[in-house]
């Protein structure tokens, strides 16, 4: 289960970096160049997207890597990750993936209760 975690954490927050890199950039890019009416505009909380874009795929690789020596507070960490996630991006089709690979990998880590045998 501890092995699971970690690829899912891993695999999850790299797929949730792409996502961050393009919204933090989506938002950059509206902000030099303005908006274009009913074609791109800017999102309402600026901060939050630029915020959430680097700090959740860095709780979640960071929680995946952990999930193997400290399940607990790998678990956790992927678990925050996916609430910042869904916070900020919300569920759609580009973030579906990464919130239920690092969700699923922070409740084995949760439950993983003695280290994998091998």
């Amino acid at each position: 289960m501890r092995n699971a975690a970690l690829i899912l954490g891993i695999i999850g927050g790299i797929i949730g970096m792409i996502v961050g890199f393009f919204s933090y950039g989506y938002t950059e890019l509206i902000e030099a160049y303005g908006e274009w009416e009913n074609v791109a505009e800017q999102v309402e909380f600026v901060d939050r997207i630029r915020i959430i874009s680097l700090a959740a795929p860095i709780l979640a690789i960071a929680g995946g890597a952990m999930a193997r020596s400290r399940a607990m507070i790998g678990g956790v960490l992927m678990l925050v990750s996916v609430a910042g996630m869904y916070w900020g991006f919300g569920f759609n089709a580009f973030t579906m993936f990464p919130i239920a690979m690092v969700g699923l990998g922070g409740v084995l880590a949760l439950l993983a209760r003695q280290p994998d045998t091998h």
